[in-house]
Order: C-alpha cells, then sequence, then structure tokens
C-alpha cells in the first residue's frame, strides 16, 4: 500500500505493516464470517500471511479471504489516486470479493444483476418479502449512488461524527440498492470506508458476533423507506438511520482500540 492514512503518521515501519495487517485481517474475517464464512481470525490471518490452507476448511471460504484481502488493496489504491468512483472501480471490487467461479449469465461478476433479488425481514410477529432494485433500474440508481460518493469525496477534513455519517449513509443506500446478485454486504462495507479512511481515521468493522443487530438496524430502515425505484430519493427520511448509525459506531471500538495501542507502543519506544 503507497497511501500514507493519517492513523499510520508517526508510526516505525514495522509498527505500520503490523497494524495494517492487523486491521486487514480483523476486516477480512468480519466481513466475511458475516456471509457464514467458517475461518476463525486466526485462520485468517494464517491463510493471509502464510499462504497455506487450513486442513478440513472448504476451499470456497479460504478464495473468499484471498479475495476480500484484495479487494482491500483496491480500496487503498483507489484512496490513493484521489479520483471519484467510477463503474469500472465497482466492477473491479466485485470481481475481487465475489471469487466463486459460477459460469451463469444470470449471476454475473464484475457487473450489475440481470434477476431481481429480496430477501425476509421479520417484523415483529409479521414476515415481508422486501425486495430490492429492480435490475433494470440499477444503472440509474448506481449513477446516482456514485454521485452520492462524489459528492462526499469532496469534503475537506471530515471530522469523526461526519465520517460515521456517511459510512451509515453510504451504506444503507448501497444495500437498499443491492446492484449485484451476490456480494452486496461486503462491498457496501468497502465502499462505504473510503471516506472514513480518507479522513483520518480506522475502518469501521461490523463484528461477526452482532450480524443479528447488524440486519435488524438495517432492515428498520429498509422497510420504513421502501423498495426504492428510479426517480427516488437515495437516502429518504434520513433520520431513520439514527439506529443504525449508532450501531456502526459501536462497532468502530475495535479498530480504534487497535490503533490506540500501537501509538502507545511507538510511545514506549521514544521515552
Amino acid at each position: 500500500m503507497m497511501v500514507m492514512l493519517e492513523f499510520l503518521k508517526d508510526l516505525d515501519q514495522d509498527l505500520r505493516d503490523a497494524l495494517l495487517a492487523q486491521l486487514r485481517n480483523l476486516w477480512t474475517h468480519s466481513s466475511t464470517a458475516l456471509e457464514g464464512n467458517t475461518l476463525t481470525l486466526g485462520e485468517t490471518a494464517f491463510v493471509l500471511e502464510e499462504g497455506l490452507t487450513i486442513s478440513g476448511k472448504p476451499l470456497k471460504d479460504h478464495i473468499e479471504i484471498t479475495g476480500h484481502a484484495r479487494a482491500i488493496d483496491l480500496v487503498y489504491r483507489l484512496i490513493e489516486k484521489g479520483v471519484d468512483l467510477m463503474e469500472h472501480d465497482l466492477f473491479a471490487l466485485h470481481q475481487a470479493v465475489q471469487t466463486e467461479q459460477i459460469v451463469d449469465v444470470y449471476k454475473p461478476v464484475g457487473a450489475w444483476k440481470v434477476e431481481p433479488n429480496s430477501t425476509v425481514i421479520v417484523d415483529g410477529n409479521k414476515q415481508i418479502i422486501f425486495e430490492y432494485a429492480s435490475p433494470r433500474d440499477v444503472p440509474t440508481l448506481m449513477k446516482a449512488w456514485l454521485d452520492l460518493f462524489a459528492g462526499i469525496n469532496k469534503e475537506i477534513a471530515l471530522d469523526k461524527e461526519n465520517a460515521l455519517s456517511f459510512y451509515a449513509e453510504l451504506h444503507a443506500a448501497f444495500v437498499r440498492i443491492h446492484p449485484f446478485w451476490d456480494g452486496n454486504g461486503r462491498m457496501a462495507r468497502l465502499l462505504a470506508n473510503i471516506p472514513v479512511l480518507k479522513a483520518g481515521f480506522p475502518p469501521i468493522i461490523i463484528p461477526k458476533e452482532r450480524r443479528r443487530e447488524y440486519i435488524q438496524t438495517l432492515s428498520k430502515y429498509h422497510l420504513a423507506v421502501g423498495t426504492i425505484m428510479v426517480g427516488d430519493d437515495l437516502l429518504p427520511t434520513i433520520d431513520k438511520l439514527d439506529d443504525f448509525k449508532r450501531f456502526c459506531q459501536e462497532s468502530w471500538f475495535e479498530s480504534l482500540e487497535l490503533v490506540d495501542e500501537v501509538h502507545k507502543k511507538q510511545q514506549t519506544r521514544e521515552q
């Protein structure tokens, strides 16, 4: 990684490399575990650092791990370029995270979805089928999402509160559209962290232990705003995102603590 992120400054090279590895391992493990990956944090670190497989674990899980780590490197390169995201950048990231080798025109990798997708949301005792954006609307809606991102990307010197808000907004809007046939959660958690990293903070990493709460808070917002169509606001009734924003703030603790611990080690060296 060539770009110098603010939270890496004033660290010796070995501590800088160690911190980046810790964040990569945690981010990759947590994001893939939310989607069902069975590798532990220790196993994830072993696979990424040693390039070896874990006996008894599915090959698919190993490929997801290496793909997500590659996607993190792509995110860092996008920050280094310092330009607005383009459609082809999203497709390149999707090709990294969506590593399952399926030759199926209805499950494109590195391209928008071609079939409708939906999820089942349980609201109290009622089950609701929530439909994401129609495939025909995705190109127009994702252009609007990229415009939203570009507006945020032009913000100068984001503080912690604004970085958190933008993460929640980009994340929720992306998942509401659900532009790909699969991998949308991992994509949202990668892309929404770009303004966070640019602002000088470590990534917001959703803990796998809070998966149910994560789904519930996003689902609550989706039910409140409904299925999105061309012409709709990406983020209507944005105040209804408050619960998700609070959840993201709490989820930020572990990566912020990792950074704090490494800087304390640096201070000890300098005493």
